[in-house]
């Protein structure tokens, strides 16, 4: 993820808003002949922005507009992209269908908030484009059977940057947004993509799945235990919005794997392990491996070192086990985060070359 820059920071609109602006000007122009520009909507707690159009076209039978989403500050792989919507008249008693034009994503697999065969199109994002074609609909006295075809302009290519693909969502994005804004490096996205990636391997009733900090210990875990893609969740640096989620929706067992500097930080309590958010306390280091009957002039040098594969190599040399250590005390921090005794949950240190270098036992939680 990019370095969040100093200062206030822009927000911005989600690809739902967009999407939604952009269906409410093409139904008025359908019905008025004139597109407004700008186009403003209501969000779901209630701002009114507008929103320019860049696009416009009426032809009989349906209206399209696009907007560029503007992602603030944020950097959100769908900043300027542009979002089409495509309102065509429907026929009587059909009410409001929803297509996957260019660019948007078809769901294919079970878990998501959309069934599968449907567009990728959440349902926030839904309910507010319902409800500019209802609220233009009793303004003109018109009828609100309507398809709305969302497109998003290189939206297939783009959605090979994200989760997409692994949650079975073909062909292009997704259109998002609970609130209609972006708000800058919330990491929402992310951490919603780790939720979606849990609530398709409930769905697929996966005994086992594993969670990453990155591709390295990714592909060592599936590579150890023979795990399918769908089973792997890229948890980065968010254990904690990993393990709350897990703690309601629980998956039978699950691995956590990742380097031994960001094990380190979750051994040490903290649920968030970005660089900028968590650091690795060499103090803390150096009093682990006292326990583990480190020499004064071994818990010296770690005590003065200035990164944590430092802090490994200088254990290895005296034989203290560290990383196992690291390991079962991450997965005591994990399982008390957890705190649900139907998951089993190990912990897997693997170095920059990909080789597994420590692990604890599973264990479950015994919290209450």
């Amino acid at each position: 993820m990019a370095r969040k820059p100093e200062g206030k920071l822009r927000k911005g609109w989600t690809t739902g808003a967009c999407a939604t602006a952009a269906t409410k000007a093409a139904f008025i122009a359908l019905h008025t002949k004139e597109f407004p520009d700008p186009v403003t909507i209501t969000l779901p707690k209630g701002q009114t922005p507008s929103f320019a159009l860049t696009k416009e076209q009426l032809e009989d039978g349906f209206a399209s507009a696009s907007v560029v989403k503007d992602a603030g500050d944020d950097p959100d792989v769908t900043h300027l992209a542009v979002i089409q919507s495509t309102v065509r008249i429907g026929r009587p008693g059909t009410g409001i269908v929803f297509k996957a034009g260019s660019g948007v994503g078809m769901v294919t697999k079970e878990g998501l908030p959309i069934p599968p065969g449907e567009p990728a199109i959440n349902p926030v994002p839904r309910q507010m484009m319902q409800q500019v074609i209802e609220e233009v609909a009793n303004y003109h006295q018109v009828s609100k059977d309507v398809e709305i075809e969302i497109s998003i302009e290189n939206g297939a290519a783009l959605a090979e940057k994200t989760w997409n693909p692994r949650l079975g969502i073909l062909g292009g994005l997704s259109v998002l947004g609970t609130t209609g804004v972006v708000i800058p490096y919330s990491c929402s996205s992310w951490i919603h993509s780790i939720h979606r990636g849990i609530d398709v391997a409930r769905a697929a009733v996966y005994p086992h799945v594993a969670a990453a900090t990155g591709s390295t210990s990714e592909k060592m875990v599936q590579d150890l235990y023979g795990l399918d893609e769908t089973a792997l969740l890229d948890m980065g640096d968010f254990a904690g919005g990993l393990l709350k989620y897990l703690r309601k929706n629980p998956v039978p067992r699950i691995s956590i794997a990742g380097g031994f500097a960001k094990i380190v930080k979750l051994a040490q309590g903290n649920m968030d392990l970005h660089s900028g958010r968590s650091q690795v306390d060499f103090s803390w280091l150096s009093d682990q491996a006292a326990l583990l009957g480190g020499s004064d002039r071994l818990c010296s040098q770690i005590n003065e070192a200035n990164t944590a594969k430092q802090v490994l190599d200088i254990c290895s040399l005296e034989g203290i086990p560290i990383a196992r250590f690291i390991a079962n005390k991450a997965r005591n921090e994990a399982l008390a985060m957890l705190n649900n005794d139907k998951i089993e949950l190990e912990i897997l240190l693997i170095d920059r070359q990909g080789a597994l270098i420590g692990r604890s036992d599973f264990q479950v939680s015994d919290y209450d």
